[in-house]
C-alpha cells in the first residue's frame, strides 16, 4: 500500500500504567514492550477512562515490542528507570513523519510526564501547514493566527503568495525581518 499523508508514532512506558492511560484514546499507532495479550486487556481501561465501552477494540494499532527491538532501534528507553525485571523502561515518544516517509519532528517525555496532545495537534498542524506553504508559525501560534512569511522569498513574490497583504513588525533594531500574513 503506498504511504502519501502524514504519519505518528508514540511510545509509552508499559500497559496498564497510570499516566499512558490517560493518553491513549487519540488516533496514532502506539508501541508498548507488552504483548498482545496485554494489549487487548489493557484497551478495556483505556476505552473506560476515555468515556467510552470497555472493550479490546482500540481506534489504532498497539505494536508488541516485548523484546524491545523497536525500542532500542528508536532510542526509546530510559535508563533511569528500570521495570521489576530491572530492564529500562520506554520513555514516551512521539515521532512524527511527513509524507515523504521523513521525520519531522520528534518529542521525549520522561516517563512520569504525560504527553499534551493540544500542543502535538498544535504541532501537526504548523507542520503540514508550513510543508503546504511558504511560511513558519511563532512561539504560541494556533490554527488561525497570523503566520511568518520566510525571509527567503523577494517582496515583490510575498505580495502575489499572500494576497490579504504582509505586514512588517517595527523593531528597535529597525531591521525590518519579522513579516506577518493572515494564515493562507
Amino acid at each position: 500500500r503506498k504511504w502519501n499523508s502524514w504519519g505518528s508514532l508514540f511510545s509509552h512506558s508499559r500497559d496498564f500504567t497510570p499516566v499512558c492511560t490517560t493518553e491513549l484514546g487519540r488516533p496514532m499507532i502506539a508501541l508498548s514492550v507488552d504483548s498482545v495479550e496485554d494489549h487487548l486487556a489493557w484497551s478495556k481501561d483505556i476505552n473506560a477512562y476515555n468515556g467510552d465501552e470497555p472493550t479490546k477494540e482500540l481506534p489504532f494499532p498497539i505494536i508488541d515490542d516485548k523484546n524491545q527491538d523497536l525500542a532500542i532501534q528508536l532510542g526509546m528507553l530510559y535508563p533511569a528507570e528500570k521495570d521489576e525485571k530491572g530492564m529500562p523502561v520506554t520513555v514516551h515518544v512521539v515521532f512524527i513523519f511527513g509524507p515523504d516517509k521523513k521525520l519531522k519532528l520528534s518529542i521525549l517525555y520522561p516517563a512520569t510526564t504525560g504527553r499534551n496532545f493540544d500542543e502535538i495537534l498544535r504541532v501537526i498542524i504548523s507542520l503540514q501547514l508550513t510543508a503546504e506553504k511558504r511560511v513558519a508559525t511563532a512561539v504560541y501560534w494556533k490554527n488561525g493566527d497570523s503566520v511568518m512569511v520566510l525571509l527567503t522569498i523577494p517582496e515583490e513574490e510575498a505580495k502575489k503568495l499572500f494576497p490579504k497583504g504582509v505586514f512588517t513588525k517595527e523593531l528597535p533594531s529597525g531591521k525590518k525581518y519579522l513579516h506577518y500574513t493572515p494564515q493562507p
